[in-house]
């Protein structure tokens, strides 16, 4: 497994830093996971952390500190974040290339050995 689990595109790694900047959490890391639920059973998480768990990957790309524990790193693996403008506002975007199913609102999902936890949307 590569140590940077996840790629950040430019234009997110931008967006980070001017949310970081906006929130006053500059220095920040990026936590980026994989919890229960969803209609299709998982969901990611992005947030930030000050903090680096024992059990964390943690990498940097277009100098932002990401972070992503153990369990979610072989869910994520390969995945890639990105953020798109239109004309209805922006927004972060995950393309996971081991999700096997997703739901229609496109924050959930399942891989062939991670159901997760599906519930209602």
């Amino acid at each position: 497994m590569s140590k940077d689990v996840v790629i950040l595109t430019e234009a997110a790694s931008l967006q980070i830093k001017d949310m970081m900047k906006h929130n006053e959490e500059e220095g920040a890391l990026l936590r980026v996971s994989v919890k229960g639920g969803g209609c299709s059973g998982l969901s990611y998480g992005m947030g930030f952390d000050h903090e680096v768990n024992e059990d964390d990957l943690h990498f940097e790309q277009y100098g932002v500190q990401v972070l992503v524990d153990k369990e979610s790193a072989s869910i994520l693996q390969g995945t890639k974040i990105d953020y798109k403008e239109s004309m209805m506002g922006g927004g972060f975007t995950i393309e996971n290339p081991n999700a096997i199913a997703s739901c229609g609102c496109g924050s959930s999902f399942k891989t062939a050995t991670a159901a997760g936890t599906p519930e209602e949307c």
